[in-house]
C-alpha cells in the first residue's frame, strides 16, 4: 500500500470512528478490508480506496467503518464492575434518587448487547427494590449491523458461555436449536440507538451512570477528553462514570476524578484542584 493512501485510509477511519491507525496496524486493513473489496467486486484494497476518493458513498463509509471497528464484548465483562453496580451505585441511586424515582443508563459503545443485557438482568434481579421507578438503560453504537443483532438478543452457546452464570441463563433465555435468546422482558429494559461518539451527545439526555469500558483506548488523546468533556456534560453532580480496566481519566480530562479505593469508577470532578473525593452522598470505603 502506498504511503499517501494509507495516510488518506487512515485518516478517514479516524474521522468517521476515533480510531487511530498508525503504520504498524497496516494488517489491520489488510484482514479487514480485503474481504469487503471482495464483496463489492474490486481488486484489492487500493481499488477500494480509489473508490473511497472517487465517491460519496455512503454506504461504502460506513462498511468501512463498522469493519474497522472492534465488535468485542460479553456477559458480565470483567465482573468487578457490575458487582460495583449492584453492591454500591445502587444503594446510592436508592437513597439519593427515591424522590424522583428515576434512573437512566448509557452503554456507550455497546456492540452486541451483552453489557445492556447484564445491567437489565442485575436490575431484574433487584426489581422489588425499585417498585414504582422508571428505569431506562440505553445502548448506543456506531454499528448497525451490531446494533441489530443487539435489539434480537440471539447468541451463540459460546456466547453465553463467556461470564453468563448458569442460573441466570436458564432464568432469562431460551434455546432455539443451535442459539439462545434472551428474554423478552429483558430485551424490553433496553433502548438501542445508532450514535457516534464523536458526534454531539446532548440529545441522548441526562445519564446518572455511563458505562464507557474499553473504547477510549482506540482513541487519541484530544479525542479522549473531547469525549470525556461532552460524557461529563450529561451526568448529574454525583453520576458514576465506568471505563475499562486500563483507561483513565489522569492527565487526559479534570472533567472526571477517581472513586477512592475503587477500580475503573469515576465522579465527576466540580473542584480539579481538590483532591479525588466520592459523589456527594457516596461511601468511598467498602
Amino acid at each position: 500500500m502506498k504511503p499517501d493512501d494509507f495516510d488518506f485510509i487512515a485518516k478517514f477511519i479516524k474521522d468517521r470512528s476515533g480510531l487511530v491507525l498508525t503504520s504498524d496496524k497496516a494488517y489491520l486493513l489488510e484482514s479487514r478490508l480485503m474481504p469487503l473489496a471482495r464483496k463489492r467486486g474490486l481488486k484489492g484494497l487500493d481499488e477500494l480506496i480509489q473508490t473511497v476518493r472517487g465517491s460519496r458513498d455512503e454506504a461504502l463509509a460506513r462498511d468501512i467503518t463498522e469493519a474497522m471497528t472492534t465488535n468485542e464484548s460479553f456477559f458480565f465483562r470483567d465482573i468487578k464492575p457490575f458487582d460495583q453496580f449492584k453492591d454500591m451505585v445502587l444503594p446510592h441511586v436508592l437513597k439519593n434518587r427515591a424522590a424522583k424515582k428515576a434512573l437512566r443508563i448509557w452503554c456507550a459503545a455497546s456492540s452486541s448487547g451483552q453489557e445492556p443485557y447484564t445491567i437489565a438482568m442485575i436490575l431484574k434481579e433487584e426489581q422489588a427494590k425499585f417498585a414504582g421507578w422508571k428505569i431506562e438503560i440505553v445502548g448506543t453504537d456506531i454499528s448497525t449491523e451490531m446494533l441489530e443483532k443487539a435489539k434480537a438478543g440471539v447468541y451463540s452457546q459460546f456466547e453465553v458461555q463467556r461470564g453468563l452464570p448458569i442460573q441466570l441463563l436458564v432464568k432469562y433465555f431460551k434455546k432455539k436449536d443451535e442459539v439462545w435468546q434472551i428474554d423478552a422482558a429483558i430485551r424490553a429494559m433496553v433502548q438501542y440507538r445508532e450514535w457516534n461518539l464523536l458526534t454531539d451527545l446532548k440529545p441522548l439526555g441526562q445519564f446518572d451512570v455511563v458505562f464507557c469500558r474499553n473504547v477510549l483506548i482506540y482513541f487519541d488523546q484530544p479525542t479522549k477528553s473531547k469525549v470525556l468533556g461532552n460524557i461529563a456534560g450529561l451526568m448529574p453532580d454525583d453520576g458514576f462514570l465506568y471505563l475499562g480496566g486500563a483507561e483513565t481519566v489522569l492527565g487526559i480530562s479534570d472533567k472526571f476524578k477517581p472513586i477512592p479505593n475503587q477500580r475503573g469508577i469515576y465522579g465527576i470532578n466540580k473542584d480539579p484542584a481538590g483532591a479525588p473525593s466520592a459523589p456527594p452522598g457516596f461511601g468511598a470505603k467498602t
